[in-house]
């Protein structure tokens, strides 16, 4: 029996509008217990359009590595908490290819989720062309060691989304083979820091997760839910996941 309750995460990227908000809204709200932890991250202006009190809970994609200032554009930690966020992605692959945010920053970035009460949602991944050199281990390694080496107390308030730069939005998937390997990697990786905290960590995978492939995803052993892109936008199928995540 799986001790992690799964998390499946809905990460709308720049997309999304307040009659996604509703729609989503009711149709979660009708799944039959219980259910998996579901966790909506649409852009931060409709933060404000979801209920309440609801069987899923929200977060943000991206958060300052900054606690206030002068920073036009920017959004604290702080702010995220007051909207209604209690998690944060941080590091997904578009913010590290699109936005030049390096290993450094990000490593920031979760301590200030972490400070402020948010629980941070640490994104890694290799490319197509690291995977070809056999390099997956090896980037995971580095991406992982950036944040929990000098920070390992960081690791028991922590998701980790393996997300292969290769498969997201190309309509690729790793196989639950392979996702599975390089999922059983971190974790016995993070154990040098803390193996407690490792044993219980979530680690949930990203990469054109769909309907269709989830429930293959979900049986291994140490994926524990699943970052969800172009899926989430898409009521019924992200409701259907959700229905099979709580399953697995």
């Amino acid at each position: 029996m799986r001790q992690r309750k799964p998390l499946v995460v809905a990460n709308w990227k720049m997309n999304g509008n307040s009659d996604l908000v509703q729609q989503m809204s009711e149709a979660l709200s009708v799944l039959n217990q219980p259910l998996p932890d579901i966790l909506i991250c649409p852009p931060v202006i409709f933060l404000s359009h979801f209920p309440k009190h609801a069987n899923y809970k929200l977060g943000a994609q991206n958060m300052s590595e900054q606690l206030v200032g002068a920073f036009t554009g920017e959004i604290s930690a702080d702010m995220l908490r007051a909207a209604g966020a209690s998690h944060v992605i941080i590091g997904h692959s578009e913010r590290r290819a699109l936005y030049g945010e390096l290993d450094a920053v990000i490593s920031q970035k979760v301590k200030v989720a972490v400070d402020a009460g948010l629980t941070p949602i640490l994104c890694v991944g290799e490319t197509q062309q690291q995977r070809e050199e056999e390099k997956t281990l090896q980037v995971l390694a580095r991406q992982l060691d950036a944040v929990y080496a000098a920070q390992p107390h960081l690791l028991a308030h922590s998701v980790v989304s393996y997300e292969p730069i290769w498969a997201i939005g190309t309509g690729q998937t790793a196989t639950p083979q392979q996702a599975q390997q390089v999922h059983q990697f971190i974790r016995q990786h993070l154990a040098q820091y803390d193996a407690h905290a490792a044993d219980v960590l979530r680690i949930i995978y990203g990469g054109s997760v769909t309907a269709a492939n989830c429930e293959a995803l979900f049986a291994e052993a140490d994926i524990d839910g699943a970052l969800i892109g172009g899926a989430s936008l898409k009521v019924a199928d992200f409701s259907a996941i959700c229905t099979m995540a709580k399953d697995s």
